[in-house]
């Protein structure tokens, strides 16, 4: 008898380790095929102008009006180019409302801006006002509704419902392959958080699709990458923690519903320069308070635990930056503007040097570049801030012990394998072994090294799944970053284009950080892998950033923080 279960559980390994071998190739294809099918449309959709109106100039030409915020003046890069003397660079930003209103508003020119014989520094506009800027007259022509209404019907379409459903079940199949992995190979008793876990995604990706088709919106792409990235970061959480699965969900669908709550206040431009005044106050509330209450772990003061919970509060002040640092046209052109931002950067950055937190304080820096750029296109005032944190840097390590060691150990980690470069020498050896399809589930040795699903996750990915699945993580946040980027051309608002590439940017920079950190190529920082990395605040705040880019997409009802058209809406019968 014993011998006979002794052969019935050798079949069983037997099966398993087939099915493991089975699995390796089919998460492969799978992970390749959803990435294709949710990275083309992003990349590929036609990026055509929407027209507005028309500004009827001497002579009777007409310039078109192609977005919401239009800046006028003498300068190449103005939205409309007046090439004379008495017109500043920066004159005038004429203004479109969701209600179909205009106003123009003077930005500090010489000559001043003029409305019906009348300078103005922001006034209202009716199609009869006759506006003068330098001399020159001009007349605006709004465009009719019922060439809206045929200019919203010719928009670029978003993703057909059936492509998504195709998708979200490609991403349930992987899912599904993925736990069942662990079924076979892992252990027992820590099966039910894993499947919970799992699960859990699984749920929550269709409930938020259903929601997404009662409002009538069709593209998911965005959401199904990010989704993807979340199961790969539970499938290292499975093998490293199972028992912190349900936690790290929990932290997913609180992040979700930050993604919901900020594409609601970016609906109405109004609203969401309201919210950025909460936003930047917010910011230096979380910091502030971590200052005070915070715990230090390996040299930085960045957590604060409330009971059995540790928090990163620098992670939510990602989100709160991007609000602070986005803006409206009129609002740019004033430099006293772009002088206080400067200062809440300087701010920001200064309580993240007293936490010792000089990783996040990199990315938040990289972060103001992205900003300050948009908002002024100054290429001179870059130069003098990476100037300026070449200085802050070389003092940092000074200051910083534990900084300067990771530096004089990066790039010589095998001089020093069991000390200071265990990690990544690890990281390194099990990444080679892993190949391109991997080990399978728990069947890695990297999980024993600490921060196995935080730090050196992208490692983790690569031993048990693969080198090929861990790239492919990479590159669904290299999509996000080129979707942000080819949207800013047909953005309405600055805010939402300066909003949407800072939020990438700063998700392309924790990931370049992380992996490359993993390999040595750069020096190892400590920052999360966004999406992937085990952490409720960096989960959180990644879904947070996500909801900025999704607010870019123009694309004709795909994504639910721009408003339905009005002939949408006659056609649901509202």
């Amino acid at each position: 008898m014993e011998e006979f279960l002794e052969s019935v559980v050798a079949v069983q390994d037997a099966a398993a380790g087939q099915y493991i071998g089975f699995l390796r190739y089919a998460i492969a294809v799978l992970g390749l095929l959803l990435l294709l099918r949710c990275a083309l449309p992003l990349l590929t959709f036609r990026r055509e102008p929407e027209i507005w109106g028309w500004l009827n100039m001497p002579g009777g030409e007409q310039v078109p009006i192609t977005h919401w915020e239009t800046v006028i003046g003498r300068s190449k890069t103005c939205d409309v180019t007046v090439s004379l003397s008495t017109v500043s660079r920066n004159h005038a930003v004429l203004t479109r409302y969701d209600d179909g209103s205009w106003t123009i508003s003077d930005v500090g020119s010489k000559g001043g801006t003029w409305v019906n014989d009348r300078q103005v520094e922001i006034c209202a506009l009716e199609p009869t006002d006759r506006i003068s800027i330098g001399g020159v007259e001009m007349q605006l022509q709004p465009i009719t509704q019922r060439q809206e209404a045929r200019q919203a019907e010719l928009r670029t379409k978003a993703a057909s419902g059936w492509d998504s459903v195709t998708n979200l079940m490609l991403l349930t199949i992987f899912q599904c392959l993925m736990l069942l992995g662990y079924l076979l190979n892992g252990n027992r008793e820590d099966f039910m958080p894993i499947l919970q876990g799992f699960g859990g995604i699984i749920l929550c990706q269709w409930l938020l699709y259903i929601f997404y088709c009662i409002i009538r919106r069709k593209s998911f792409e965005v959401e199904t990458m990010a989704f993807f990235l979340c199961t790969i970061g539970m499938a290292a959480l499975a093998t490293v923690r199972p028992a912190e699965t349900v936690k790290q969900l929990c932290a997913m669908i609180l992040g979700v519903v930050l993604f919901l709550v900020i594409g609601w206040s970016l609906r109405d431009l109004e609203r969401a320069k309201a919210f950025r005044y909460l936003a930047g106050a917010a910011g230096i509330g979380f910091l502030a308070i971590t200052l005070a209450f915070g715990t230090e772990y390996y040299g930085a003061k960045n957590w604060l635990m409330i009971g059995n919970l540790s928090l990163q509060p620098s992670e939510l002040s990602k989100v709160c930056f991007v609000f602070a640092g986005t803006s409206t046209m009129d609002r740019i052109m004033h430099k006293r503007n772009l002088i206080l931002f400067i200062v809440y950067s300087i701010v920001v950055c200064g309580c993240l040097a007293l936490m010792n937190d000089f990783g996040t304080a990199l990315i938040f820096f990289c972060a103001f570049l992205i900003i300050a750029y948009l908002r002024s296109g100054s290429v001179g005032t870059l130069a003098l801030a990476i100037t300026a944190l070449g200085f802050a840097g070389v003092l940092a390590l000074r200051i910083a012990p534990h900084a300067l060691s990771r530096f004089t150990t990066w790039r010589h980690v095998w001089e020093d394998p069991l000390g200071g470069g265990y990690q990544q020498t690890r990281a390194l050896m099990c990444i080679a072994s892993g190949g391109l399809f991997g080990l399978g589930p728990e069947r890695g040795l990297l999980q024993y090294v600490f921060a196995a699903d935080s730090d050196i996750v992208f490692a983790t990915i690569s031993e048990e799944w693969g080198l090929l699945l861990a790239v492919m993580a990479v590159l669904c946040i290299v999509v996000f970053s080129l979707f942000a980027m080819r949207t800013t051309r047909v953005a309405r608002s600055s805010f939402y284009a300066i909003g949407a590439c800072t939020a990438a940017g700063i998700l392309v920079i924790q990931t370049i950080l992380n992996c490359l950190g993993t390999v040595d190529v750069l020096p190892f920082t400590g920052v999360t892998f966004p999406f992937v990395s085990n952490g409720g605040t960096s989960m959180i705040g990644a879904w947070g950033l996500l909801a900025f880019v999704k607010a870019g997409d123009t694309r004709q009802n795909a994504s639910f923080a721009v408003p339905l058209s009005k002939e949408t809406k006659e056609r649901s019968g509202k």
